[in-house]
Formats: structure tokens, C-alpha cells, sequence
């Protein structure tokens, strides 16, 4: 069988690795993504090494031009990654090598690489989060201006499919910024609970040498050092933690993309997406498909994917480090990807789509103010359930002399409860409906803006706070 070059742990082997196997366990093809973060972490391992006295300072300043040489080499493309090198850790410190000698092995003195790429993906983590933290806070800002635009619009809302009681779309709006909220706390405690610094763990027991942990979180830029190296080399709870809170939001975003896609039919017409979000029928010329929605709504499934794959990879193997923890790459950094792309995608489509004013109103049935209806009695001190079975019988006797509950005679009323009088037209509206749920966090125009106004004092308070830290 081929044979390939014997590796940098090859001591105790007497063959060489078979290509087969070198490709099979060859990270190297997706965990190129850590270059950068890798390199940041050999560069605050030599300079704890140096405070330890592994390394003089002049092997420190060598060693950090190399790493700045390797970076900028990985940038252009000009630096080879194959399966060979296996990941990017042992490609880092070979090209590191050839640079500056045998000066560039020592800075893997008291390292593993099992506490390496825990440091490595924690790194990678905190801009994964930083990234997703700023892009649901730009969607967040796209429908509060969509909020504040829309709010005289009324449209029906649905239970169960059926239409229900007419609402604002300001409020439905809203009811999507409040959901991505929860989704911007959970990727921030994401963050904050993996902001504790691995490296110096070693392969699980900890590192021989007297190497400064706390200098290297501060190098870093982690709040406080991991307590426990088993824990810190075996750990995987942030990357699972992301791609759950990954999976939630997309839920969220795939609800909203079956409103849209279902409103953005002729049938409904609620809303036009722009032409820029919208693709055509290879076919049929008068098509325009809602694919950006239909896109986001099908990857929803491959977010839940991955974390379901995340969750099996790490769901029997043994402490501390096995080599099944090598597939936690691949899902995180599909995740953070398609997570990036679609919070993109869907805050263009909300940004850029007409709403028919016209259509959502003509589009609210003749029986959707029958709670109304209701109210009224029990507000006449009726009580409620036999308001509901009078509301029903009148219900019933619009539907069969086919009109709508608004335009029925004060007579006919009157014929189900000597309760209703000439008031009973003053609720009888859809804006009368709307403006009578006016508790906090209902669909009145005046408890919309106020959640309009909260919604724009909290982002002003993150983006103020970000601006302080």
C-alpha cells in the first residue's frame, strides 16, 4: 500500500502512515478556517515561554516574525495546506519550522494539541458570536423601521390557519424582534460563559512547565482561565451551546418566512418582495418565486443537523480527548456561516418588501370581529360564555344570509340579545378592534409604539455599551 512521510509524532512508529489513512484523519481541509486564530495563540504561547524561560528573547522576537511571515503567507494563498500536514496546527508549526529552524518546535513545549485547538475554536467562537450579536441587531433595526412605517396597517391574524382578530402588522413586526432578542441574550451568554482560556491544560493533565495562564488569558483577551484541565480538552459545551442557539433562531426566521412566502402569493398578496430578493421560473415568465424565503425556511433543517451531529459526536466518547471530536469543526462552521447568511438575506427581504395596505383589509373576513362582538355583551355585564353562544347563533345567521357581522341591522341584533344598542357600531371596526387591545404588549397603535420606543432604547443601550467596552 502507498506510504507517506513519517510525521512529527512518529518516534514510536516503525511504517509510515497509508494515504488512506492520512486523508481520512486529515483535518486540515475545513480547520484551515483557525489560521488566524491559531496563530494569534502561538504567538501568546512564545511569549509565555518566554516569561518562563523556555525561551530567550531573541528566540521570542524570531519566533513571533515567523508566525507573522506564516499569516501573511496562509492570506496569499501561496502557503501549500495538504492532507499531509494533517490540521492547522501541525501546518503552522512546520512552515513555522522551515522559517526560523528548530527554534519554531519548542513554542509546542507544554502545549498539546488537544488544549490547542480548545483555545483555537474559543477564539473562532468569540467572533462567530460578535458577528451573529451584530447581524441580529441589524435585523432587529430593519423591523423597527418597518414597525414604525407600518403602523396604521391592519391585517388579519391567524390561530390555527383561521383567521382570528385583525392586528397590526406593526405588531406582528414586533412580535419578531422580541423573539430575536431572546436569540441575542442566548448567543451572548454563549459567549461570556466560553470566555475562560484553555491553553496551558495540556493534553489533560496540565502543563509541566511554569507557564502563566492568567498573562495568557490577558494576552488573549479571556476574562479568567479554565479550572479544570480535563474539563478544559474534553469540553465542547460553547460550540454545542452556539449551534443550539443557532438552531432556535433559525426556527424563528423559517415561522416568518412561511407567513411571507404564503402573503407573498396572489392568493394573499400581503406583501411584494423586491426583484433583488426574488428569482424566476426557468419555464413560466410570469413567475416570480420567493427563493430567499424558501432558502432560509429550508436551511433551518440543516442548522438542527448540526447540532444534531454535535450532540451524537460527544454523546459516548470517554474523557478527555478522542478523535471524534475532530467532526465538531465542520458543524460549527456551517452554522456560523449559514446563520450569517440567512439573518443577511431575510433582513434585505423585510427591508425591501412592499406591504399592500389595500389587500391585508380587504382581505379581513366579514366574521373576524365577532370577539368583538362579545366583548361588547360581557362589557354590558353579560357574562362571557353565554356572550360567546349569542356571538355564535349571530355568527351563524351572517354566514347563512351572507354578510358580514358589521353590516347586520341593529334589529337583527337585537333579536339575539335586547342587551345591544346604536354604542354596539363603535366597536364594530377593525381599527375600533385593534385600538381595544390596548394592554401592554397588545396590538393597539398605542401599545405598539411603545414597544417600538423600548425596542429603540434597547438597541441604543447595547450599541452604547459595545461602544464603551
Amino acid at each position: 500500500m502507498a506510504q507517506v512521510p513519517d510525521k512529527p509524532w512518529g518516534g514510536r512508529f516503525d511504517g509510515s502512515t497509508d494515504r488512506l489513512m492520512e486523508k481520512f484523519n486529515a483535518s486540515i481541509g475545513f480547520d484551515r478556517k483557525l489560521y488566524r486564530v491559531d496563530i494569534e495563540g502561538s504567538r501568546a504561547q512564545s511569549r509565555a515561554l518566554l516569561r518562563a524561560g523556555v525561551l530567550s528573547q531573541e528566540e521570542c522576537d524570531l519566533v513571533l516574525a515567523g508566525l507573522d511571515q506564516v499569516e501573511r503567507e496562509i492570506d496569499q494563498d501561496v502557503l501549500p495546506l495538504s492532507d499531509d500536514l494533517e490540521d492547522i496546527h501541525m501546518a503552522v508549526e512546520k512552515r513555522l519550522t522551515e522559517i526560523v529552524g528548530p527554534v519554531g518546535g519548542k513554542i509546542h513545549t507544554g502545549r498539546s494539541r488537544n488544549d490547542q485547538v480548545a483555545l483555537d475554536e474559543r477564539l473562532f467562537l468569540r467572533e462567530a458570536v460578535a458577528g451573529t450579536l451584530e447581524r441580529i441587531d441589524q435585523l432587529q433595526s430593519v423591523l423597527l423601521a418597518s414597525a414604525e412605517k407600518q403602523i396604521d396597517t391592519v391585517l388579519p391574524g391567524y390561530t390555527h390557519l383561521q383567521q382570528a382578530q385583525p392586528i397590526l402588522f406593526s405588531h406582528y413586526a414586533m412580535s419578531l424582534f422580541w423573539m430575536l432578542d431572546r436569540d441575542w441574550q442566548r448567543f451572548r451568554d454563549c459567549g461570556q460563559r466560553a470566555d475562560t482560556m484553555p491553553l496551558g491544560s495540556g493534553a489533560l493533565a496540565g502543563s509541566a512547565f511554569p507557564i502563566d495562564r492568567d498573562f495568557l488569558a490577558a494576552e488573549l483577551g479571556f476574562g479568567a482561565v479554565t479550572s479544570n484541565s480535563i474539563d478544559a480538552v474534553s469540553d465542547r459545551d460553547s460550540l454545542i451551546e452556539y449551534v443550539s442557539s443557532g438552531a432556535i433562531l433559525m426556527a424563528h426566521l423559517s415561522r416568518f418566512c412561511e407567513d411571507l412566502i404564503i402573503w407573498s402569493s396572489s392568493e394573499f398578496a400581503f406583501v411584494e418582495l423586491a426583484d433583488a430578493f426574488s428569482t424566476g421560473s426557468s419555464m413560466m415568465p410570469q413567475k416570480k418565486n420567493p427563493d430567499s424565503l424558501e432558502l432560509v425556511r429550508g436551511k433551518t433543517g440543516r442548522v438542527y443537523g448540526n447540532l444534531v451531529a454535535l450532540l451524537t459526536v460527544i454523546k459516548g466518547i470517554p474523557l478527555t480527548y478522542s478523535k471524534d471530536l475532530q467532526e465538531d469543526k465542520e458543524p460549527l462552521f456551517d452554522t456560523v456561516e449559514t446563520l450569517w447568511m440567512s439573518l443577511d438575506v431575510f433582513a434585505g427581504v423585510w427591508d425591501t418588501m412592499r406591504v399592500n395596505h389595500a389587500r391585508t383589509v380587504a382581505a379581513l373576513d366579514g366574521m373576524i370581529l365577532a370577539t368583538d362582538l362579545a366583548d361588547y355583551l360581557t362589557g354590558k355585564g353579560v357574562p362571557f360564555r353565554e356572550c360567546h353562544h349569542i356571538v355564535g347563533g349571530i355568527v351563524k345567521q351572517a354566514i347563512s344570509d351572507g354578510v358580514r357581522l358589521e353590516d347586520l341591522s341593529l334589529d337583527v341584533l337585537k333579536a339575539a340579545s335586547d342587551v345591544f344598542d346604536e354604542d354596539v357600531r363603535d366597536v364594530l371596526s377593525h381599527d375600533a378592534s385593534t385600538d381595544a387591545r390596548d394592554v401592554e404588549g397588545g396590538t393597539s397603535r398605542r401599545s405598539v409604539r411603545a414597544q417600538i420606543d423600548q425596542g429603540l432604547s434597547l438597541i441604543e443601550e447595547r450599541r452604547r455599551t459595545q461602544a464603551n467596552s
